[in-house]
Formats: structure tokens, sequence, C-alpha cells
């Protein structure tokens, strides 16, 4: 990411703390819509708990994206753990594009074209840090059928 990609991130995030309840809501309800497969993932979750644990996640990365060597290996170990909660590769993606159609509702005419740009390669960045820590390459790279990214799911 580039400073102007983590300046944007970061301001329009800001825009986003004010309403995090709200916006917590609208990204479950978009995720468990458009995907209810991943649904029985949270069969025992306090959604309003879970909400504010997605927002105060998403605040100490969005506020740590100049120190990805601190926050990579917490990503990695939370990617791990999510493993045991049957989370595959591909939910990374529908996750993805529920965070961006969730910043465009909440963000309205601020989610600018910018703005989803810098999200993308924010969400990109780590989440592939992620799934490569909890599902690392087969011996046999490149083996494996092309994945669409999670950008293409938002359209």
């Amino acid at each position: 990411m580039n400073e102007q990609q983590i300046v944007l991130v970061q301001e329009s995030f800001a825009k986003v703390v004010p309403i995090k309840d709200a916006a917590a809501e609208i990204f479950y309800n978009d995720l468990f819509e458009t995907s209810p497969e991943v649904k029985p993932y949270f069969k025992n979750s306090d959604m309003t708990e879970q909400g504010s644990k997605l927002m105060a996640t998403l605040a100490v990365v969005v506020n740590g994206l100049r120190d990805l060597d601190k926050i990579v290996p917490v990503a990695q170990k939370l990617a791990v753990g999510h493993v045991a909660y049957g989370v595959k590769a591909e939910d990374y993606d529908k996750v993805g594009a529920s965070l961006l159609r969730t910043l465009e509702k909440g963000l309205g005419d601020g989610f600018t074209p910018e703005v989803k740009e810098a999200w993308v390669t924010a969400y990109g960045t780590l989440s592939g840090v992620m799934k490569d820590a909890a599902y690392p390459a087969p011996a046999m790279a490149g083996t494996a059928p092309e994945k669409k990214p999670f950008w293409k799911f938002w359209a």
C-alpha cells in the first residue's frame, strides 16, 4: 500500500467509527444475505458482541497500516484459529465483498473510486497473508484453478 491509500483508508474508517454499530449490522446482514453458507460459523455468537469485535479488529488493522510487521502475525494467528470454525479460503472473498458494500452504504458519496481502490488493496493484502497462513499452498503450486478476486463479487 502506498501512503495515499493508507490515508484514504484511515480517513474513511474515521467516518465509519461514529456509526460502528450500524455498520457492523449492515455488514453481517449483507454477508448473511449474499453468502448464507457462512452463517453457521456464527451459530453460537451474540451478533452485537461479534459486531463490536469486528469493528475493534478493523480499527486495529486500519490504525496499524503503517506497521504491518506487527499486524500481520496477529492476523495470521487469527486466520489459523478461524479454520476450527470451518472457515474456508474462499470465505475471505465473501467477507471482502460485504465489507466493500458496507463501506459504500455507510460512506455514501464519500466512497469514491479512490477510496474503494484503497480498501481493496488493504483488504487484499491482509486477507492474502491470512489465507496463506491458514491454508498453505500445496506442494504442487500452480495446479489449483484460478480464484476470482473478492472485489469481483462486489459488482
